[in-house]
Formats: structure tokens, sequence, C-alpha cells
């Protein structure tokens, strides 16, 4: 079959993949969103579904929980290294936010909530590297260290982290970081992304380097193993794992920074000549390339949901923004319906509790929903959403018992990086105004749309644009277009987001969503 790069069109950055028989099986960084570490599967390296998460949330405390002003954006789970030893799987993730690193193993990589164990330690962007019948985490930025692991992985061995190796600094921009380590026919390898300085002759870009060790003395030899920034000038494809399948063909996925949607994969073929490894096609990310196996479609890492479920269980491409509260929204207090309470007060999106969020697509996507708005109390405004840094609504707000449709979304100059960095997310609403659209309403039903424009692949402008409708069918637009940029305070693409909150009072009313729909514009 032929594979089509790149893979998703969406957010799914940091890869590691292993396989375990004909199953392949990937995990991914989504930061601040809960539950945490998905896994995807496929069977044909192509379809990906979402089969389990690692852990139901992070932490159970003011910061995951987003209590009295505490957060966690841009931060949470990074750049999970995952691995079968011995019979069971395990993820390795570093949270700096917590100065930790989390440690999660099961017997069945396809069941959600794995055992844990903390280690009271940052090992950054880490990788398993099993060794002579141990194991270690290799991790750092620059200076690369290692650490051993204890034979039943309760902790690290006391001692013996050190230095492995220094890699190079000069006309550097960003040094060795977002490890991935493998031993093949005794040696081992390295591999990272690093980022050169621009200079006269050569724009850098992002680009992934070999370290091959015969031992762990830190002797090593290096290369320069892709170095393409395909469609988009000066994205980088890079960092991620190299894998084979049941048949010995190799593959690495590695990936690259396309706007607003996010952080997408790129696959590619590998080969082996004189113990290197050769990434992708002449040098460059193909575009396609056959593989062998026979094409098994999944479920789609974006779904439609009708939100008629008998269980206050979730599709698992949903995830809440931080860990939810379980006691403010439930699908069989009204069957057939989503009901989110609304809890507060709440002065913007990034304070709310439980908005339920998905990713979206590139080049085109758009996002439906219908409202029932009966239950709502004063203060409340409940709708749709785009999560991000200069963050879009359309909703529902009653005032005085009245209610109306309010198009509401950060206006300003985009913050620059050094404000970004000084101020964080949430504080960044001291640097944008917020501006309003409003509608009267008569009704308590309607639909609210949320279509998204990615424009020419990572290249031009991105925009959200909002509507409403009474009858499902024929769309108003609401407001201005919302123009969509990626940004470090929240470290993710452009998602879809379900909102209900109160501006006013601690408990407000409730919000009843229905017959969510995804619409692909590929």
């Amino acid at each position: 079959m032929k594979i089509e790069n790149p893979l998703f069109l969406a957010d799914m950055p940091d890869p590691d993949v292993l396989r375990a028989g004909d199953a392949f099986y990937m995990v991914s960084t989504t930061m601040f969103y809960m539950p945490a570490v998905p896994i995807l599967k496929s069977n044909d390296l192509q379809h990906w579904q979402i089969v389990s998460y690692v852990c139901s949330q992070i932490e159970d405390n003011d910061t995951y929980h987003l209590r009295n002003g505490r957060h966690a954006y841009g931060k949470g789970q990074w750049a999970t290294s995952l691995m079968q030893y011995k019979g069971r799987f395990y993820a390795c993730f570093v949270c700096h936010d917590m100065g930790k690193t989390y440690l999660f193993s099961t017997d069945d990589i396809e069941k959600s909530d794995w055992e844990r164990v903390e280690l009271p330690a940052v090992y950054h962007d880490m990788s398993f590297l099993c060794y002579e019948d141990k194991v270690y985490l290799v991790y750092g930025n620059g200076d690369i260290r290692i650490v051993e692991l204890k034979d039943d992985f309760s902790g690290t061995v006391e001692g013996s982290d050190r230095l492995l190796l220094s890699a190079p600094k000069e006309g550097m921009r960003l040094r060795c970081e977002g490890c991935r380590a493998y031993v093949r026919d005794g040696q081992i390898y390295l591999f990272f992304i690093e980022w050169p300085i621009d200079t006269p002759q050569k724009r850098g870009i992002r680009r992934e380097v070999c370290y091959r060790l015969s031992d762990l003395s830190g002797v090593y030899e290096r290369r320069i193993v892709m170095e393409d920034d395909g469609e988009i000038a000066g994205c980088g494809i890079a960092q991620g794992p190299l894998f084979d399948d049941a048949d010995g063909n190799w593959y690495a996925m590695l990936f690259q920074d396309c706007g607003a949607v996010g952080r997408v994969p790129f696959l590619m073929p590998v080969k082996w000549e004189d113990g290197w490894p050769v990434l992708g096609t002449s040098g460059k990310v193909p575009e396609s390339f056959e593989a062998p196996f026979a094409e098994q479609g999944t479920e789609d890492v974006i779904q439609s949901d009708s939100f008629d479920h008998r269980e206050n269980v979730l599709n698992k491409v949903w995830q809440w923004n931080h860990a939810p509260n379980h006691e403010a929204w439930s699908f069989t207090k009204q069957p057939g319906f989503l009901r989110l309470e609304s809890r507060g007060p709440v002065q913007e999106l990034f304070e709310a509790e439980n908005t339920l969020t998905q990713r979206t697509r590139a080049p085109y996507s758009a996002f439906t929903v219908k409202l029932s708005c009966d239950g709502m109390k004063d203060g409340d405004y409940a709708g749709l959403c785009v999560m991000l840094e200069r963050y879009g609504q359309i909703g529902v707000r009653q005032k005085g018992g009245v209610k109306e449709l309010v198009q509401r979304y950060r206006d300003g100059e985009r913050a620059p990086f050094e404000v970004v960095c000084r101020e964080g997310l949430p504080n960044l609403k001291n640097w944008y105004t917020i501006k309003e659209k409003t509608v009267s309403l008569q009704t308590n039903t309607v639909w609210l749309k949320v279509d998204f424009d990615f424009g020419e692949w990572g290249k031009g402008e991105e925009t959200a644009r909002f509507s409403y409708s009474f009858d499902g069918e024929t769309y108003v637009a609401l407001g201005d277009g919302l123009p969509m940029f990626f940004s470090l305070s929240l470290f993710v693409g452009a998602r879809i987001g379900i909102f209900s909150y109160n501006e006013e009072e601690a408990v407000g009313g409730w919000t009843d969503f229905s017959d969510f729909t995804y619409i692909d514009h590929r």
C-alpha cells in the first residue's frame, strides 16, 4: 500500500513508536489536556486510532484542576518514551512544572491507567535505553546524561547519573535534545534534534542527528541523518523514533511545525548502510512511498459525536482542558445530551474547568453542535471555542434573565516571545483586549459552528470563523474571522472546544449539547 505524508494533518508531536507482533503503537504529547498520554494503534502505519491513555490525570492538585490561579498551560506531559521490555510496556515522561519524571507500566498497552512510579528529578526529553541487560534513561539538552533504572523500575540506581557526552555548541541555536536510543548489532544509536544558526550561505533548520557509540564510554561518531524542511521553509522535519516491521523493514517517524494546526508527523523508509541509518529518499522526506502492508482502516483521531451515551464515558478522541470536575458533567442526567454544569466565577476561557476538546485538521475543517440552553442561569456562558493563545468563542450568555448570542475573542497584536515567556498564558489577558459581537436570542435551541481554514499548509493566513443557525441548516456569520497562530504559551495546535462556565457565581445553571459534527474539507 502507499503511505502518504504527512500522516495526520493534525497535531501529533513528539512521537515514539514500538511494534508488538504485527501491530504498531505510538505515543504523542498533549501537554495539559487530560486524560494524558494517548496511545495510538495501527496495523498499516497510515491509519491510526487512539486505543488508550496512560493516565487519567497527572496530578490531583490546583495546577491540574485550574484552581486558585494555578495552571499547566504550556507544561504538563512532554515527549514520552515508550518501551516493551520482558513482556511489559513502559512509558516515561517529564513534567517540568512538577519537577518530576513519571514512569508508568502495564501488561496491556490497550488498557488505560497504567501503574505509576514517580522519580523525584527532571530527566528532560529522556529515552529508554536497553543495553547489556540493564535499562537506562538517556536525557538532557546539549550535555547528554545517562542514569540507570533499578531492576524493578521503582527508581534510579543511586550514584549512576553521569554525563555521557556533550554535543557541539558552536554555531548552534539549539543543542541536541529529544533523544531516542536504540541498540542494533551491538552498537548504541542515539538520535536527537539540533538547530544550527543561520549563516550567509544557509538558513538553519531543525535537523535529525545520530550519535553512534560502541559502548557507554561516551566516545562517539556523529552524522546528520535528515535535514529537510519540505514545503514549509525553515521548519525542519525532525525528532522521533526509528522502528522495524515484522519483516525487518525499517522506518522513521519525525514531525514538523506546521503553523496553527500544530506539529504533524511524517513517515519515511530507513535503510542501513555501513552501520548507519539512511533516512528518507535521496536525503529527503518522501511525499509518498510503498510499504508492505494491506490497508486496514481505523477510527479517525477526530470524530463526530451524538453524545447519546448510556454511561459517563467519553469517546477516546476527546480530552478535557486540564483535569475535569466529574461532578459537573454528565451524559446520563439528560439522556442523549452532554450536560455541562457551569462553575465559576470565571473571567475568561482559560480559567474555566471542563472545556472538552478535540484536535483540528488542516487544511480545512469545521465543527457544529446543537445547544439547548433552557437550564442556564444569570452569568452562564456556553458554546464552542477555539483553543489558542488568542482564543475565540461563540455561544449563549444569560444576563438579567435575558439570553443573547455572543462571539468573543482576544484582539490585538500578537504577544512577542519575551512577553509570552515572562507573563505566561493567563496573564496575557493584560496584553490582549477582549472584543464581543452580540445578537439577541428568542429561542432556547441554537446550532453553533466554527470553520478552521489553515491556508496553504502552514504558509499563509490561518483563520477561524464563527456562525450560528436556528434550523441546523442555514448558518449566519457572527463577528470577524479570528487570525490563528501557534504559540509556546500553549505548545499545542489549535483545538475545537465545548465550554460552559459562569462569569458571576461559583455555581450556575447547565447547558445541554448534542449532535456534535465534524466536517472534513480535505
